[in-house]
């Protein structure tokens, strides 16, 4: 599900999003993507087990620990995590996932899509936001 149609309702009904791999590290793509979503109104979900806070939010261990259902899962990991943080997902009942540029697993992303997901891959949130004028 690659298309600007389904993109743009994915991002402008989406309020919350779990970031999986997001890093403190301010020259990381998943922290300065991370920040324009949130200055875009979104509030970020970061889900990283080796760090305790990341843009003024909790960072949480996994998506079975987070306080909130996230609108969307956002990945920045590599295409062999996708798996299972696809089987998190379908446990949990969440229902979109992004995973950004550069990283494609079509088992991953047919599974998800089978469960009911709606899949976007190998895009970035903040460019596809940014393109689509929702900024």
């Amino acid at each position: 599900m690659n298309d600007a149609i389904a993109i743009r309702n994915m991002l402008t009904t989406a309020k919350t999003i779990a970031v999986v791999g997001l890093s403190d590290n301010p020259a990381r793509t998943s922290y300065s993507v991370s920040r324009y979503m949130q200055n875009a109104g979104y509030r970020i979900l970061p889900v990283n087990p080796t760090i305790q806070s990341v843009l003024g939010e909790q960072a949480y261990a996994s998506l079975t620990d987070l306080p909130v259902k996230p609108d969307i899962v956002n990945v920045f990991r590599l295409p062999k995590a996708i798996p299972p943080i696809v089987d998190e997902m379908i446990a949990l009942g969440l229902k979109q996932l992004w995973v950004q540029l550069g990283i494609r697993n079509e088992e991953a992303a047919r599974r998800a899509e089978e469960a009911g997901i709606e899949v976007v891959m190998d895009r970035c949130i903040m460019i596809d936001h940014s393109r689509l004028g929702l900024g």
